[in-house]
């Protein structure tokens, strides 16, 4: 399949307080969110034109420059007005939005004290990626190679383009092998999340996940246990080890770009997406289009 390249295509960006054409929204190579990974980023979803929890992610876009520290010099409301303008001017209906901001090219070494931080806003036409039937027959997963690092050791609290390293090389890895994705353990070898989406089994009823504390707490993972709360199932946070697998019935994913996913296989360990699977897709489809039929 033939996908046209980001930088050509049409449509609006925000850069720096701007709206540019799309073709134009461009940096030196000699910026330092290039070279050494100062860079954060969201992943937003807008449906029917409102974006899903937007205010929230502008919020963690700037916790995640506090960590790195550095300054988004745009409030959360501008952000949050950038991006309803953006995703407007894109067309509307249901897109991914990504908000980016970086070190600039002022100094070229480690130290970037005096660098300008810039701030960009792109969003593209997203529609669901399959129907739920598709969805509930579940994706396969690989186990990577790579872990999770200590939070001693790297900003695993910020959404931090540099800690996507070793994701794109698991994923590539997992693809080559045949698997839609690879489920990451942590550094102690203990389960954490996939390459871009957070993780959740269900046994006897009742929903675990592995602890979020060396890897993003995502917002989707936040609402889906907040979702199930509501619908009275139990929600367990806790440590998890590979072992614990085959004590599970049903397995899925969940983030802003997977929504939520059911996971049939996890290298040797296999699952049969079910009941719990299902009404947390449904309740969740409901729950971000919620904004858009009250608009």
């Amino acid at each position: 399949m033939s996908i046209l390249p980001f930088d050509q295509r049409d449509g609006a960006i925000w850069f720096d307080g701007e709206i540019v054409p799309w073709k134009e929204a461009k940096v030196h190579v000699l910026t330092h969110g290039l070279h050494y990974g100062s860079s954060i980023f969201e992943g937003e979803r807008a449906y029917a034109g409102t974006i899903f929890k937007s205010r929230e992610h502008s919020l963690r876009l700037h916790k995640s420059a506090g960590i790195m520290d550095f300054v988004i010099p745009y409030t959360v409301e501008q952000l949050d007005a950038a991006k309803a303008q953006v995703v407007e001017l894109n067309g509307g209906g249901d897109q991914y939005v990504r908000p980016v901001a970086w070190r600039g090219s002022e100094m070229m070494a480690v130290s970037a004290q005096h660098n300008t931080i810039h701030v960009a806003i792109a969003s593209w036409t997203w529609p669901s990626m399959f129907d739920p039937e598709t969805k509930m027959k579940g994706i396969r997963l690989d186990i990577a190679d790579y872990r999770r690092p200590d939070p001693q050791c790297a900003p695993v609290h910020a959404k931090a383009a540099g800690l996507y390293m070793i994701c794109t090389i698991s994923k590539h890895k997992a693809e080559k092998k045949g698997y839609a994705d690879a489920m990451m353990l942590d550094w102690q070898g203990r389960v954490a999340e996939c390459t871009g989406a957070n993780i959740f089994f269900t046994r006897d009823g009742a929903i675990h996940t592995p602890i979020a504390d060396c890897f993003l707490n995502g917002l989707t993972r936040q609402t889906v246990i907040a979702l199930a709360k509501q619908q009275g199932m139990e929600v367990i946070e806790s440590r998890i080890m590979p072992d614990d697998l085959p004590s599970y019935n049903e397995c899925f994913i969940v983030g802003s770009a997977a929504e939520v996913t059911p996971i049939s296989e996890i290298g040797p360990y296999k699952f049969k997406p079910g009941n719990i699977s299902r009404a947390l897709m449904d309740a969740y489809s409901n729950a971000v289009r919620l904004p858009a039929k009250a608009a």
